[in-house]
Parts: structure tokens; C-alpha cells; sequence
């Protein structure tokens, strides 16, 4: 199974946000549902890692990131195709 890509990735410091889209049959046809990832980005050594926990610091910035997605989600939502 090949992994998916994100539409869009973000980042604020060391946190990042990145937007999935999924194409799903609904009553009224084809819909696109979108669906978030948040990570945090650290150094372990030379080598860099990334988690999905997040510190008392971490939390802030990643309440941030999921706003900025939120904005994102909402604003490809609410655009309109005239095709």
C-alpha cells in the first residue's frame, strides 16, 4: 500500500501540521474529507526524530498549528467550484 501524501504541510517552531485528503462516496456523490497530523520535531544527537507527544512548552505552539489547520480546512471547504 503506497503512502498517501499530504495536500499541505506547515510548521511553527518545532511543530508541524500536515492536512490528508480522502476522496469518499456520499449520498449527494464524491466529497473530499480532510483530516490532520500534528508532529513534533527533535534532535536525538546528531540525528533528527519526530513524535506526537508533545511538552508542557510544545503545547501552546501545537494549539497554534491545529488552529492554522482548522483556518485551511475551513477556507477549502467553503470554496466554491462553478464547473
Amino acid at each position: 500500500m503506497a503512502k498517501q501524501k499530504p495536500s499541505m504541510v506547515f510548521r511553527i517552531g518545532s511543530v508541524s501540521g500536515s492536512i490528508f485528503e480522502h476522496e469518499v462516496d456520499g449520498e449527494s456523490g464524491k466529497r473530499t474529507i480532510r483530516s490532520v497530523s500534528l508532529q513534533r520535531r527533535y534532535k536525538d544527537g546528531n540525528e533528527t526524530k519526530y513524535s506526537s507527544s508533545f511538552g508542557i512548552a510544545d503545547i501552546p505552539v501545537a494549539i497554534r498549528v491545529l488552529q492554522v489547520a482548522q483556518q485551511k480546512i475551513e477556507d477549502a471547504e467553503a470554496e466554491v467550484s462553478l464547473e
